[in-house]
């Protein structure tokens, strides 16, 4: 993998220089500025060898980042809808005409193969415009209320919003939490994870290149601990959203909840992929391998728990292993490759752990290579864990990599009853040709989204959430409008002589 290694490290450096300016930093005010903390290194997931380092941004960034968005806000804000919408457009066309650069910067620095990041990079575009869209119908309404009163209700946005996201997509999750936020009239600071701050900075750059007041998009490129946590406390933060871990995420609540700030948790998952007997059972083997092993696994609505009927456990599992063997691991820059390495060494060691755990506790593995993996870098093949009981580890917590355990079930109740025994409630899947059983399944798993005969698709026009530990509030179709704004409550006295209920009038003065 040493020609990968280099090419790795080329395109890092040509995209560095087209999009950041030849700089890693933060982005504030339209500029890229250096960190004033420690050292961080970004590792080429391909081969673990260094890719390129920045300085974490420090309290004193992310303090000038939240005073800038705040001063930025109120610029956009003044602007019609119309024009904030028209400016949105015109992000999207930005980053349509940067596609390749910002897919290539983000193979690069993840391991997602080549075309996985074009594709998200052309669904970034998509939802700047359909964001933009949205900008002139943010509506109040009027009530009738049993007095002399016209009553409004205005939606006005929150202000500040900090978008905290993850190392496994992420320009697509910047999009996705940042965009809804500006068309809500809000400023937003971004705090990418210290593994993948690169096209999230490139982002914030590409929106001042779009005509957003400079600051509106503060881009902050640092560790949780130290200058997610300074975001955390800064005064100009009205409203909070994460995506990632339950055990971050609830620690990020706290803190929310200490200042009386509302806040949008999208968190993991332990979803259930549920194949019954009477299934299209070769849709099915492929849509499993869709909802686990794309993207390496490493997706919050991973089907990581794949329940199958007992009838059909065994030959679903042989077809499932001889299919997964067939997908292509390889250099995330060759355009034939389909699943990559896992994005960092840290997430490369739990994922194997519970792969042990899993070994240890009974479980058959099967393991689908095709070919011999690199032996540097953070591999881990497609990998079945058949024959688990929903009470083993690897069937309770969230693994994060190309690893399914494979649960056998009796009947439609059972089913049901183990895809519920879980906290998490953040998607799910049935697969069977029986229309009925389909929506009496939907219906009953408690989770944000449900597929039936199909896994894993998702669009910036359908909310997004979930139930229980996977999170609350959704970011994403017209329910995120009401998420970013807040609504205020205007009372107009129309009577020509009010009924006020306390008090008196001056004596000797007119009315």
């Amino acid at each position: 993998m040493a020609q990968a290694a280099f090419a790795a490290a080329s395109v890092a450096a040509r995209g560095v220089a087209a999009l950041l300016g030849g700089r890693v930093g933060s982005v504030v005010d339209g500029q890229v500025v250096a960190g004033q903390g420690s050292a961080i290194t970004l590792d080429d997931p391909a081969t673990g060898l260094p890719l390129l380092g920045y300085a974490d941004a420090g309290a004193a960034v992310a303090r000038a980042a939240a005073e800038g968005a705040a001063r930025a806000q109120r610029g956009w804000i003044a602007l019609s809808a119309a024009e904030r919408g028209r400016r949105l457009w015109a992000l999207g066309a930005a980053i349509r005409a940067e596609a390749e650069a910002l897919a290539t910067l983000e193979c690069a620095n993840t391991g997602k193969p080549l075309r996985d990041c074009r594709g998200e990079v052309a669904r970034v575009a998509e939802m700047a415009e359909y964001w933009a869209g949205w900008c002139d119908k943010v509506e109040g309404r009027v009530v009738s209320v049993p007095s002399g009163h016209f009553v409004t209700v205005r939606r006005e946005p929150m202000g500040v919003v900090l978008a905290i996201t993850p190392w496994n997509a992420p320009l697509f999750t910047c999009g996705w939490n940042v965009l809804p936020a500006l068309a809500a009239g809000n400023g937003v600071v971004l705090k990418p994870s210290e593994y993948t701050p690169l096209t999230s900075c490139a982002f914030g750059l590409l929106a001042v290149k779009a005509g957003l007041p400079a600051g509106l998009v503060q881009v902050v490129a640092g560790a949780g601990a130290t200058s997610g946590e300074a975001l955390l406390a800064a005064p100009e933060v009205a409203m909070v959203t994460f995506v990632g871990g339950a055990v971050s995420g609830a620690r990020i609540a706290g803190a929310c909840a200490a200042r009386m700030i509302p806040c949008v948790m999208e968190l993991g998952g332990k979803s259930a992929n549920i194949v019954f007997a009477d299934a299209d059972l070769p849709a099915a083997v492929q849509g499993a391998q869709q909802a686990i092993f794309a993207g390496s696994g490493q997706s919050c609505v991973a089907g990581s728990r794949l329940l199958v009927q007992r009838s059909v456990h065994h030959r679903f599992v042989e077809m499932l292993a001889e299919a997964s063997s067939r997908i292509r691991l390889g250099d995330p820059m060759d355009a034939a490759t389909e699943a990559g390495p896992v994005c960092n060494a840290r997430q490369f060691d739990h994922v194997r752990s519970l792969v042990a755990a899993g070994a240890a506790e009974g479980a058959d593995v099967f393991i689908a290579p095709r070919g011999a993996l690199p032996e540097a870098g953070f591999w881990v093949p497609p990998t079945i864990l058949a024959g688990v009981t929903n009470e083993a580890r690897v069937a309770q917590e969230e693994i994060f990599g190309p690893v399914v355990a494979a649960i056998p079930f009796e009947d439609e109740a059972e089913a049901i009853a183990i895809a519920n025994a879980t906290p998490f409630g953040l998607a799910g899947a049935a697969w069977t040709r029986d229309v009925g059983r389909a929506h009496r399944v939907a219906a009953a798993v408690r989770a944000g989204t449900f597929w039936i005969n199909g896994y894993r698709t998702i669009h910036v026009s359908v909310p997004f959430g979930g139930f229980g530990a996977s999170g609350h509030g959704r970011s994403s179709g017209q329910e995120a409008l009401a998420a970013y704004t807040q609504a205020k409550a205007v009372w107009v006295e129309t009577g020509v002589e009010p009924a006020l209920g306390f008090g008196h009038r001056p004596a000797g003065v007119g009315g």
